[in-house]
């Protein structure tokens, strides 16, 4: 399975990115997390580790496999069968706006029949999560631009 979406958020790279990396605090605005937890201090980049807990899964822990300071990254979870990396990118779209892309790739022998046991609810936290973001960023951005 492989999902992508991108939403337009009025509001710089900049808070867009500080929004997102801000990972423990992603339960605040979006439903699709109970917790997120950094396993260690610092801020997120290259090997950086969290717990995360979503409505209805098992908790997971991801590793971020990839980091492009802000920009973009990637972070990784495997269990029995199964890899999921899931995507964030910000990107600039004209003066004082960002768009946000968010996606997931789950694979492995074990993805074809998680996807189809889990795949509508993965594609709806994702929505969610961008949605979210959105909102967050544009709350935030009253405060700090």
């Amino acid at each position: 399975m492989k999902f992508r979406t991108a939403i337009d958020i009025d509001a710089t790279p900049a808070t867009v990115w500080r929004t997102l990396t801000d990972v423990e605090s992603w339960p605040k605005w979006t439903a699709s997390m109970t917790s997120v937890e950094r396993l260690q201090k610092g801020e997120l980049g290259q090997g950086s580790t969290a717990r995360v807990t979503q409505p209805k899964l098992k908790p997971t822990v991801y590793t971020v496999t990839e980091y492009d300071a802000g920009k973009s990254f990637v972070w990784e979870m495997k269990a029995t069968g199964v890899k999921v990396s899931a995507v964030h990118v910000v990107e600039a779209v004209g003066e004082g706006h960002a768009r946000m892309t968010l996606g997931i790739e789950q694979t492995g022998a074990l993805s074809g029949l998680i996807s189809l046991l889990l795949g509508k609810r993965t594609r709806q936290y994702v929505q969610m999560e961008a949605e979210g973001l959105k909102k967050a960023a544009e709350t935030a951005k009253s405060g700090t631009e």
